[in-house]
């Protein structure tokens, strides 16, 4: 059994990050960005161009292509005052994105609402090409909303929707507004699956250069889906990690991948990204529920928080990921559709990844946390050496590879 992290400090998590050194626009070229490798505790400076000559042969790196929807939607008052709507998470009639983002017509998301106190009663309004949004609050739970949102014409998806009258959803930390570049420098250039409200952003160095190389070198890569939330930006209020709530994200993994990742059992699996490092993670976790209760429905594959920390003798990791290929054939299905609350502290024991390209993230984070249960205390060091060499911070910043 791993040592609890929940007795963690998070005041123990944090660095100084001044404003100026936090990337507000992305560098002309993607791939031109630094890279930080840390490599056994030495520190070297590249380019991210140089990423495929570092990563250790027989490596399988793994990329979350999750496309990020323009989730703000500003509907407009009778008296012509705004109220921001940031959709967040589908509540009906599907839960599971991939379907809510196809749905015609009609459908209620859980949502942010700014401006509420604007909002008195009556639905709102949002005019776009060729058509209207309506949307009316159904309920208010723990500081969201339910809202119902339909449209004309009904034949659209909401996806089209999103499409034609949604913004794309910045990092708060940028404090900007939206460019027309950031339609297209915010997403990862495989992004494939709509759904996500923030981007996989160590994704975003990669370029078709890149990936033709890491190809030449033989290096194998894979996709998954996870769908990052608005939770990843949550800071850390509480004293000690017991207190924090993780955010759930919805996974979607083919049998394709958990195949490949048994295969590469005993080579390096490097994540792209924390949200495929949470992945990965979520999915040993998910064999372990299942070896234990085999007959779980699709609605009840979900990874608690605290699970990694709680679990007294955990499995192999090829017999985990062979309980998720059994659970497959069982349902008659090529693709796993789960949700992950996993939170990765130090203290956590990694079964599937051995190292990870990430960029710098924001003091006091959960995913300052992950990059600790990695390297230990040497993301202190990393991070000094990032703060000292220029580097640039968050989603539009620099990059590292870390290999413990």
């Amino acid at each position: 059994m791993s040592p609890n992290p929940k007795n963690l400090a998070i005041k123990d998590f944090v660095y100084e990050l001044p404003d100026d050194r936090i990337a507000k626009f992305p560098l002309p070229e993607r791939d031109q960005s630094k890279l930080l490798y840390y490599h056994r505790e030495n520190i070297t400076n590249y380019t991210f161009t140089d990423l495929p000559q570092l990563l250790p042969p027989g490596s399988l790196l793994v990329f979350n292509n999750t496309k990020v929807v323009q989730a703000r939607l500003l509907f407009q008052k009778e008296t012509g005052g705004i109220v921001e709507i940031f959709c967040l998470e589908p509540v009906a009639p599907h839960r599971e994105v991939q379907l809510a983002m196809q749905q015609t017509g009609g459908c209620t998301w859980k949502c942010l609402v700014g401006n509420n106190k604007r909002w008195k009663s009556g639905p709102l309004q949002l005019y776009f090409e060729g058509g209207v949004a309506t949307a009316e609050r159904e309920a208010q739970q723990d500081g969201h909303f339910l809202i119902r949102f339909t449209w004309t014409p009904a034949e659209l998806t909401f996806a089209e929707v999103l499409e034609r009258c949604g913004r794309l959803p910045l990092p708060p930390y940028l404090n900007r507004d939206l460019t027309p570049e950031d339609r297209t420098r915010y997403q990862t250039i495989y992004a494939h699956h709509q759904g996500a409200v923030a981007a996989p952003t160590a994704g975003l160095h990669f370029t078709d250069r890149v990936m033709e190389q890491l190809r030449a070198r033989g290096t194998d890569s894979t996709y998954l889906t996870l769908h990052v939330g608005a939770g990843t930006f949550k800071p850390v209020k509480a004293d000690t990690m017991e207190a924090h709530e993780m955010h759930a994200e919805q996974l979607m993994v083919s049998k394709e991948v958990v195949e490949l990742l048994l295969q590469h059992l005993g080579k390096p699996v490097i994540p792209v990204g924390t949200t495929s490092m949470r992945s990965l993670e979520s999915l040993y976790w998910l064999g372990t529920l299942l070896l234990r209760q085999p007959d779980l429905k699709p609605e009840e594959l979900h990874v608690t928080q605290w699970i990694p920390y709680e679990t007294a003798t955990p499995p192999a990791a090829a017999e985990a990921l062979q309980a998720l290929l059994h659970y497959m054939d069982r349902h008659h299905t090529d693709h796993l559709h789960a949700s992950t609350q996993i939170i990765i502290a130090p203290g956590y024991t990694f079964r599937v990844c051995s190292g990870l390209v990430t960029n710098f993230h924001q003091p006091e984070s959960t995913l300052l946390l992950l990059v600790a249960a990695l390297i230990g205390e040497n993301w202190k060091q990393v991070y000094r050496h990032a703060m000292d060499n220029d580097y640039r911070f968050l989603s539009y910043g620099d990059s590292s590879l870390l290999l413990p």
